[in-house]
């Protein structure tokens, strides 16, 4: 979104080969927790979740868990995030949602396998993702408290008070002119839960006291809604192809944008804002890495 790029070469590559890892786990989440579902059903899920993606939350998940001091393979944790996130595109591709043809740069779950087989993958998904995100804890030799934390950490991001509770919200606010708050409001649920849920969940991995949490948490609140800016910017300024989904696809469903509200330099600046306000919150607390900061700088200059 901005002219030049403050991810240095180096970090670009350590973050590519994070996404080849997350790509890694997924398989092997494909491989291992799909064989008692009905086939049609698994090979959705598996075009699902197998189709190219940024990887931010496993990999702000990862990032979290080794900054507070975790030093376990977290990855099939990260990928269990991953999964309520994919669940979260099928379902909000659907016709009765918003009906979009075309997503990760290929047709969206409903447009290969129809609305029933997508309908019922996403539903799949969800409790899959808990049962993987209990073995992960297990796996990484965390109690049975803490392991139940995650998982009901996870499912709280993903529900009627996190992601699917601004799913409604934003559903009901097409065609209506919301404010700045109630907008943000809908994508602090939306879509800011489940990031704020990654860099949380990576604390609680390592064992990180509550005051750790409580700084990712107001880090990876900023940065998810920083996020959801950054994309309705990118959907009127962006092509189809750039996006791998459609474009100027908001304004075809009437919704409140940012831009609409702000334009789209202070719809930037208000962007740019949520990120320092997050990075600060993690210096003070000694948590800003490297990684963690390039990773929410990215979020406002990506591209896609």
């Amino acid at each position: 979104m901005t002219g030049t790029s403050v991810m240095s070469e180096d970090t670009a590559r350590a973050f590519a080969a994070e996404r080849v890892a997350v790509q890694r786990a997924l398989d092997g989440y494909c491989a291992r927790w799909l064989g008692d579902i009905a086939p049609l059903t698994a090979e959705a899920i598996r075009y699902a979740l197998l189709g190219e993606g940024k990887r931010l939350r496993a990999i702000l998940l990862l990032e979290a868990y080794r900054a507070c001091g975790g030093t376990g393979n977290a990855l099939d944790l990260a990928a269990s995030v991953e999964v309520v996130h994919a669940y979260s595109l099928v379902h909000d591709d659907l016709p009765c949602m918003d009906d979009d043809d075309v997503r990760r740069g290929r047709p969206t779950v409903h447009r290969v396998y129809g609305v029933p087989v997508a309908t019922a993958a996403g539903l799949a998904m969800v409790p899959l993702a808990a049962r993987s995100a209990w073995h992960s804890a297990q796996a990484l030799g965390l109690s049975a408290a803490v392991s139940a934390d995650i998982v009901r950490e996870l499912m709280d991001a993903s529900g009627g008070g996190g992601m699917i509770g601004g799913q409604l919200l934003d559903l009901e606010g097409e065609g209506e002119q919301l404010t700045l708050a109630s907008l943000e409001q809908v994508h602090r649920l939306k879509t800011g839960a489940l990031i704020m849920a990654s860099v949380t969940l990576g604390a609680r991995a390592a064992l990180a006291p509550a005051s750790r949490r409580l700084a990712l948490a107001r880090y990876g609140a900023s940065i998810g809604l920083a996020f959801q800016i950054a994309d309705d910017v990118l959907d009127i300024t962006a092509t189809t192809d750039q996006l791998g989904k459609t474009a100027a696809r908001d304004l075809d469903l009437h919704k409140s944008t940012y831009p609409a509200l702000l334009g789209v330099e202070g719809a930037i600046g208000r962007a740019v804002a949520l990120v320092e306000d997050g990075c600060a919150a993690l210096h003070g607390e000694g948590l800003l890495t490297p990684a963690l900061e390039q990773l929410a700088r990215y979020i406002v200059e990506r591209r896609s």
